[in-house]
């Protein structure tokens, strides 16, 4: 067979499919933004020199530290693994596992920022009938770093040196507390950014 006598299909087939592949990851973050729940991640202190990379914020989270999550229920998955047993750890490189997060049990009144939630438990498998006042967040160990996918804002450059300054004035006045972040979770755990809060201002994603 010709080139000129080849179905058109198997040209544009490949390409609608890139395409789709494409267009999926923003057609994701809107639907995880409308239909997503709302949770609140607390923050942990950044260098201001790793703080501003380009026309993104890069930022950590209390659950990304291992400490945090190991003595957890179901915190076992994230020991060494131990080869001789049927589970081993479940932080090979690249799994995903769930961290359950629910509402703080006291408001503190007197913070101007809205209260992060807590991590009450994690697993290997995404919880499902959890009750209605937690969800389940997804991450992934990789190389020895704990993500979800919500470590790195891009934000609008007239915006970049005033958040700088007031999270770094934050944290020297409030440490581990300087800052939170507001984020949606739809009912895969995967999450996008909404905004972030630093004292009482507010910068939306």
């Amino acid at each position: 067979m010709t080139a000129h006598n080849i179905p058109g299909w198997r040209f544009w087939l490949p390409l609608a499919a890139q395409v789709a592949l494409i267009l999926a990851v923003p057609a994701q973050a809107v639907y995880t933004q409308v239909s997503g729940r709302t949770a609140i991640l607390q923050t942990v202190p950044v260098d201001p020199y790793d703080l501003l990379r380009g026309y993104y914020v890069t930022l950590s989270y209390d659950i990304s530290r291992r400490e945090t999550l190991q003595d957890l229920p179901g915190g076992e998955i994230l020991v060494t693994p131990d080869w001789s047993t049927e589970t081993p750890s479940l932080f090979e490189s690249g799994m995903p596992f769930y961290v359950v997060l629910q509402p703080a049990s006291t408001a503190d009144s007197a913070s101007p920022l809205p209260q992060p939630w807590q991590p009450v438990r994690i697993s290997g498998d995404r919880p499902t009938n959890l009750p209605a006042n937690q969800i389940a967040l997804q991450g992934n160990y990789r190389h020895g770093i704990i993500s979800y996918g919500l470590e790195a804002y891009y934000i609008p450059e007239d915006q970049r040196i005033e958040i700088n300054e007031r999270i770094n004035q934050s944290q020297q006045l409030d440490g581990t507390r300087a800052f939170v972040v507001e984020v949606k979770v739809n009912a895969q755990g995967q999450a996008v950014p909404v905004s972030l809060w630093v004292g009482d201002r507010n910068y939306k994603f």
